[in-house]
């Protein structure tokens, strides 16, 4: 099988990933702060440790402030929900936006009848921030965008986006479910407030990780309220980070091997510009060869090992089930839940095909790839 969805799940892992994550359900087991003996207080060690290491890389001030959630979705619905909303606030987006960003928006939408502006992009940095500006009003409370569309790859000038939000005193969440691993983030150094990554992705650890980062003193509600371990004495949720926003048991397996993907990221010391992006350039250019295929992104600008597409007036979904089942070639086909993002490139009904890469993708299987979709589209001519 050639694994071309990525942006999904990255897969396969380091190795060390699965062998962490053995040895915490092996040889840990325990519950992490939930005890004073020794296999507790490993359990707890290495959540502190990784914690650390995540605040380290993302440039989080306060390890106390990296906070461990299920997924992304869990951790971008505690950052957007946690914030104290009334009538009339404003939040700006984008039309690339996630549903996991998008529908918790929706959500404040018709509870407390906040205001949403999804700002559109159109391959122009000046033009967005010049829309950027242009959206804010006084009542303006949050920018939540993504760092990059899951859809297309594209990569949104956040930076840019946060300076403008310190001048209007405006907090920032930024979204890194797809740049996370893949390029530089500190968060610091950007001005964001907020930041969520999943921990399955660009950072290669296992799914059912994530973590949402926190930057100065942000005042955020728990939408879970539970045993924290620490504080059992008190009757609310406790007011200290991070047991304040983590009820229940972590999943120290899970933060285990997530441990150590950032590990394996630490050490990798990263190219400037990454082996999986020089091979989607060749993937890219590749397709744009091919008579009968659009590519949906600018050509000029790859940053993400990422390649959304159609060929003809097929439906993606059908592309996908051919690449599957004739050509053992895994890609993700639809809407990729991110609605806005095809209704703006008016590609609802057909969807796009998105082929994304990672670390140990081959440039033998891009080959293959674009010969299978060179065969796939001539077929189609054919009939």
């Amino acid at each position: 099988m050639i694994y071309f969805d990525q942006a999904a799940s990255s897969f396969p892992k380091p190795p060390a990933v699965g062998e962490a994550m053995a040895y915490a359900v092996n040889e840990i087991g325990a519950n992490p702060g939930r005890g004073g003996h020794s296999l507790a207080r490993k359990a707890a060690e290495l959540i502190q440790e990784t914690r650390e290491r995540a605040a380290n890389i993302f440039g989080c001030d306060n390890p106390k402030h990296a906070i461990f959630f299920p997924n992304a979705t869990a951790a971008l619905n505690q950052a957007i929900k946690g914030l104290s909303w009334s009538e009339g606030d404003h939040i700006i987006a984008t039309t690339f936006e996630h549903n996991s960003i998008r529908r918790p928006l929706e959500h404040l939408k018709e509870v407390f009848g906040v205001k949403v502006t999804y700002i559109g992009w159109n391959n122009s940095t000046d033009l967005f921030l010049k829309e950027v500006r242009k959206s804010i009003t006084p009542t303006t409370k949050l920018i939540a965008m993504t760092h990059a569309s899951n859809v297309t790859g594209t990569l949104i000038p956040t930076d840019e986006v946060a300076k403008i939000a310190i001048d209007h005193n405006i907090l920032t969440l930024v979204d890194a479910s797809q740049t996370a691993g893949h390029i530089y983030i500190n968060m610091k150094e950007s001005g964001y407030d907020m930041l969520v990554f999943p921990g399955h992705k660009g950072i290669m650890g296992p799914q059912g990780t994530g973590m949402l980062l926190l930057n100065g003193d942000i005042e955020l509600q728990p939408i879970l309220q539970g045993g924290t371990g620490n504080f059992s004495e008190i009757p609310n949720q406790p007011s200290q980070l991070p047991e304040r926003l983590e009820s229940g048991t972590l999943n120290t397996p899970g933060i285990a091997g997530l441990n150590a993907a950032l590990k394996a990221y630490e050490s990798s010391k990263r190219q400037n510009v990454p082996r999986e992006t020089i091979l989607i350039r060749k993937l890219v250019n590749g397709l744009k060869q091919i008579d009968g295929v659009v590519y949906y992104g600018d050509p000029e600008h790859i940053n993400l090992p990422i390649a959304a597409f159609n060929i003809l007036d097929i439906a993606s979904q059908e592309v996908a089930m051919i690449l599957d089942s004739h050509y053992k070639i895994a890609v993700r086909a639809g809407l990729h839940c991110s609605p806005l993002t095809h209704k703006a490139m008016d590609t609802t009904r057909q969807g796009m095909v998105r082929a994304s890469l990672g670390i140990y993708n081959t440039e033998k299987e891009v080959d293959e790839f674009l010969q299978a979709i060179e065969e796939i589209t001539e077929s189609y001519r054919l009939v």
